[in-house]
């Protein structure tokens, strides 16, 4: 028997609009926005939430958020375990449930999930609150007990003391009592001087069950009975089964069933090699009457076009074309991007059992609260009868945070099909991924800007044409103002630079391609078009590009901090060789500040990226290894994309499929990277992302000082000048 559901645009409708109605009452897309404005909400902090203090003396930390390569779970432990006064070697994580009372994000309103470079941003206050609180209830246990004035007691490296009488203990002898205690109303917390944690090189937690292979994806979860799932999706975005022949494939050795769910057609079996050959025995006619049937060239000749009529506002600040009128020279500069895969080294995929009218879902999941909705809602369960057992993801740049909850969606409509009676591992490949997942929009920019014979803007007219990702999911109402998609816009319409007259347009575009945030969402291109253009002016106007943009920051001395560092670091302004050239960009997302300065080596059809400089300032460096890390990976993941990453579509059949024509930078291909991190006692930001935009447009500004030749459009050929 063929198990059948509605269609997959009805039931994705149907299940987020559940998790909408959630979601939607707070939720920020901006948190670095918020932050400007006073920073999260406060958040519960009692410790008995987020601490646990073994007999053995070991402090385990519950992490809300998602650990999927960012260092939270070192990065949150240490916010707790500096106020805490605990003894770095005794610290441990371990993930939350998804009790979204109790671990929202509080960027997110009432909802949990890790998104946004928000993490230590939006829990930074928190835990330090619940490392303050558990260290108050402790001094007070061990006062009471030792019958001492609890001003007298020191706490240091997870011991207790009492100098003048000469007790101590380690905090496993009095933590049952502590916990025991009234959770303090008001804590005091460390001034910035007092860190001995924050901010120092400490060792990752989660780095040994990684390097060993202890440490616990959702690809290593085994539940007893359980079968594994493939599912066979349509290669047209947007088609749907016509008619399904599913003997061939019910015949291979270890296949047990075959079922009809919204987004294709899904085979069980007792192994994943057994469900893909089953996979592949499927006979399937596909519907594409509503499927996206063109190639990438026809979709951005369509860009084109509509970037030559009126758009959407998204912001007019003064008279953009009146300073147009007055400008004494103009550049006119049209930008194209990609379709971009997320990519991670774990493809998606999660466990779901279901039993006595509640289930479990074991996955890197990124949005808890969504998915937990999304499930509810197809299995027909309250929400309190879900759980989601978050493991560690193995990268995600934005894709397990999917609003649609697409794999749990799948792995739902599966087990509800075969009546619960075992747990399913939905798998996806990487090539069901890169050919048939989700994507950074791909977009067109036209930008005319002018300057005066002083060498000042004098108006800057911008036109974006993507499809917007918001639109249709359940973040629609607070992310569309007046049909704009804040995501679309993002890194222009709130540039750090002054510009006074200034005026956007947006077109959203519809097409059955899925589009999703991808690291850095919108500033992955809207940073390259934004410091482009503005080395371009500097040029035009005869300046320097560094002190072109420190004119334009001349209000914001953290901004010009950043730049003048990089460039320090750099040497900039110092002769390069013939061939090679050095480039400046900045960019601020996500509250955190970033200027980049890259040299390259170029040749007539070919370049090498040989040196990046960056320096950051995202308030309290929490870990400044992690943030260096960060930094790091940014530049090797954007760096494919400055080099020849782009997802292409034939026909509306996406070219590529796995590392070998998606391909990721090569150890050989990365620059020597240098990073330099602004001291600051400010709240602190993320550093997930902001490492992203500033990449590629550098590497075009050291192109263009080291070629004359301006390459505008990603991935990057010197041959495709402007």
């Amino acid at each position: 028997m063929t198990h059948q559901f509605p269609s997959r645009r009805a039931f994705l409708a149907a299940t987020a609009a559940t998790a909408g109605a959630f979601v939607l009452a707070t939720f920020v897309p901006f948190p670095g926005r918020a932050l400007a404005q006073g920073g999260p909400p406060p958040g519960p902090y009692d410790p008995n939430l987020f601490i646990r203090i073994g007999a053995d003396n070991t402090v385990t930390v519950v992490v809300k958020h998602l650990e999927m390569g960012q260092g939270v779970s070192t990065g949150i432990p240490t916010v707790v375990a500096e106020e805490l006064d605990a003894d770095w070697a005794d610290v441990r994580f371990e993930f939350s449930s998804n009790d979204t009372a109790h671990y929202n994000n509080l960027f997110f309103g009432p909802a949990m999930g890790t998104g946004g470079s928000t993490s230590i941003n939006e829990s930074f206050d928190q835990m330090r609150k619940a490392g303050a609180a558990a260290r108050a209830m402790l001094v007070a246990a061990t006062a009471s007990e030792w019958k001492v004035p609890a001003g007298e007691i020191t706490v240091a490296s997870g011991v207790v003391a009492h100098p003048g009488s000469g007790h101590k203990a380690r905090f496993g002898e009095l933590a049952a009592a502590a916990m025991q205690l009234p959770v303090p109303t008001e804590v005091t917390l460390k001034p910035v001087s007092s860190f001995k944690l924050i901010g120092t090189r400490l060792p990752r937690l989660d780095s040994v069950g990684k390097t060993t292979g202890r440490a616990q994806f959702a690809l290593d979860i085994r539940r007893p009975g359980m079968l594994t799932a493939v599912v066979r999706r349509p290669d047209h975005f947007g088609a749907a089964v016509a008619t399904l022949d599913d003997a061939a494939a019910r015949k291979v050795a270890g296949v047990v069933d075959v079922i009809r769910i919204p987004s294709g057609v899904a085979v069980l079996a007792t192994d994943t090699w057994a469900a893909t050959r089953g996979r592949e025995a499927l006979k399937i006619e596909w519907d594409l009457s509503k499927a996206e049937r063109r190639s990438t060239a026809e979709i951005l000749a369509e860009y084109g076009r509509l970037a030559d009529q009126p758009g959407m506002s998204a912001i007019k600040r003064g008279d953009a074309a009146a300073g147009l009128g007055r400008a004494v020279k103009t550049i006119d500069a049209e930008f194209a991007f990609p379709y971009l895969a997320h990519a991670p080294m774990e493809p998606m995929n999660c466990v779901l059992e279901v039993k006595g009218g509640k289930a479990e879902m074991w996955a890197g999941s990124q949005l808890q609260t969504l998915d937990t909705f999304v499930l509810a809602k197809i299995l027909g369960l309250k929400p309190e009868n879900v759980a989601v057992h978050t493991t560690l993801g193995g990268g995600s740049f934005g894709r397990r945070a999917n609003p649609q909850g697409d794999w749990a969606s799948e792995a739902a409509a599966i087990v509800k099909a075969i009546g619960g009676k075992a747990p399913v591992h939905l798998v996806w490949t990487r090539e069901d991924d890169i050919k048939g997942g989700f994507y950074r929009p791909l977009s067109f920019h036209r930008v005319k800007a002018g300057i005066d014979a002083q060498g000042r803007i004098t108006g800057w007219r911008h036109t974006v044409v993507s499809k917007s990702i918001l639109i249709g999911t359940p973040f629609e109402k607070m992310g569309i103002k007046d049909g704009v998609d804040s995501a679309s816009v993002e890194g222009i319409v709130d540039t750090s630079y002054a510009i006074g007259d200034m005026s956007v347009e947006l077109h959203n575009p519809a097409s059955p391609v899925p589009v999703l945030w991808w690291r850095s969402v919108g500033h992955s291109h809207t940073g390259h078009v934004m410091e482009t253009a503005l080395d371009e002016l500097a040029h035009l106007a005869g300046k320097d590009p560094l002190d072109f943009r420190l004119a334009l920051l001349a209000a914001k001395p953290r901004e010009q901090a950043v730049l003048k560092l990089a460039a320090d670091k750099s040497g900039w302004g110092s002769p390069m060789p013939k061939g090679r050239g050095r480039g400046i960009a900045y960019h601020e997302s996500f509250g955190t500040r970033v200027a980049m300065v890259a040299e390259v080596a170029a040749g007539d059809t070919d370049f090498k990226v040989e040196r990046i400089v960056a320096a950051v300032d995202c308030g309290i460096a929490v870990n400044p290894d992690v943030i260096a890390a960060q930094l790091e990976g940014a530049v090797g993941f954007a760096l494919s994309a400055v080099l020849r990453n782009k997802v292409t579509l034939k026909n509306g059949v996406v070219e590529q499929g796995n590392f070998d024509d998606y391909e990721p930078t090569r150890i050989g291909e990365m620059p020597r990277v240098e990073v330099h991190i602004v001291p600051s006692a400010e709240h602190p930001s993320g550093v997930g992302e902001p490492g992203v935009p500033p990449l590629a447009p550098a590497i075009g500004n050291a192109l263009f000082a080291a070629t004359g030749k301006r390459v505008r459009s990603l991935p990057m050929e010197l041959g495709r000048t402007a």
